[in-house]
């Protein structure tokens, strides 16, 4: 097993279990525990981990700093349950053989999980993380968007970016979004993330939004599409329901992801 896989591995398990004990590690990937130590030392510049004696815990006070954009992996590990289990109901709107873009983005990357077994998929996207995980699909074809790197997403923004987003035609588009608002549609905090996802909205024939419950009643900077864009809304059994149905009454067909049974 190569570094970055082992690595990521290691991020599933602390996903699950919170914290995790360096012999554990030893045995679960029969490496030495000077590697394993290495491997937690880079989590923890990662910014994912807290080093103690004998293993490692996740980053305490995650949930204090909403309005910050966190890197990627940050994100990954909020509300992880509830994402899982949105991106597995995205994944079932999906038939084989069609074509899908995908933005960068943490539930992005749970839905990215999903797509595993479904044969002779399409997928285009700007996210560093999501070509990692749908490159498991070995029928898979897959297209990388060019542009500028931004590193706290992990994924590629810019003109360039734009640019190639237009020439491609797409079944579903999947996109994540920082919040919802009853007044202001979809947004985002990023303004160059806003503009690759506006390109994206126009590449596709039909547009999914997925969002955990925190998101609902939340303004980001900038606005990326209106209800009217939306075919669907893909929520947990933890979002208001009351403000679920004002957005059902823009035409938008919310889906409810059930958290209760995601794994």
């Amino acid at each position: 097993m190569i570094v970055i896989e082992r690595r990521n591995k290691i991020r599933e398990i602390l996903m699950k279990k919170r914290s995790v004990k360096v012999t554990e590690l030893v045995h679960e990937f029969q490496v030495s525990e000077e590697t394993i130590r290495r491997d937690l030392i880079q989590l923890e510049k990662d910014g994912l981990v807290q080093k103690n004696y004998g293993g490692a815990i996740l980053m305490e006070d995650l949930h204090k700093t909403q309005d910050i954009i966190l890197p990627v992996e940050l994100r990954e590990l909020q509300y992880f349950k509830e994402k899982d289990a949105i991106g597995k109901r995205a994944a079932q709107l999906i038939q084989e053989g069609q074509i899908i873009i995908l933005d960068a983005g943490s539930t992005t990357w749970c839905m990215a999980r999903h797509l595993h077994e479904i044969n002779n998929l399409t997928v285009i996207t700007n996210a560093l993380n999501v070509i990692e995980e749908c490159s498991v699909n070995q029928s898979a074809s897959i297209f990388m968007l060019g542009g500028e790197l931004r590193r706290n997403s992990k994924s590629m923004i810019g003109p360039q970016t734009q640019s190639e987003i237009q020439k491609y035609n797409a079944d579903y588009v999947f996109l994540g979004t920082s919040g919802i608002s009853i007044r202001q549609g979809f947004t985002s905090s990023d303004l160059y993330e806003a503009q690759i996802k506006q390109a994206m909205v126009s590449a596709g024939q039909k547009i999914v939004l997925m969002a955990d419950h925190s998101k609902l009643q939340k303004t980001g900077l900038v606005s990326f599409c209106n209800f009217e864009e939306v075919d669907y809304l893909i929520t947990s059994d933890l979002a208001d329901q009351h403000i679920l149905e004002e957005i059902e009454s823009f035409g938008v067909e919310v889906i409810i992801a059930s958290t209760l049974i995601a794994k």
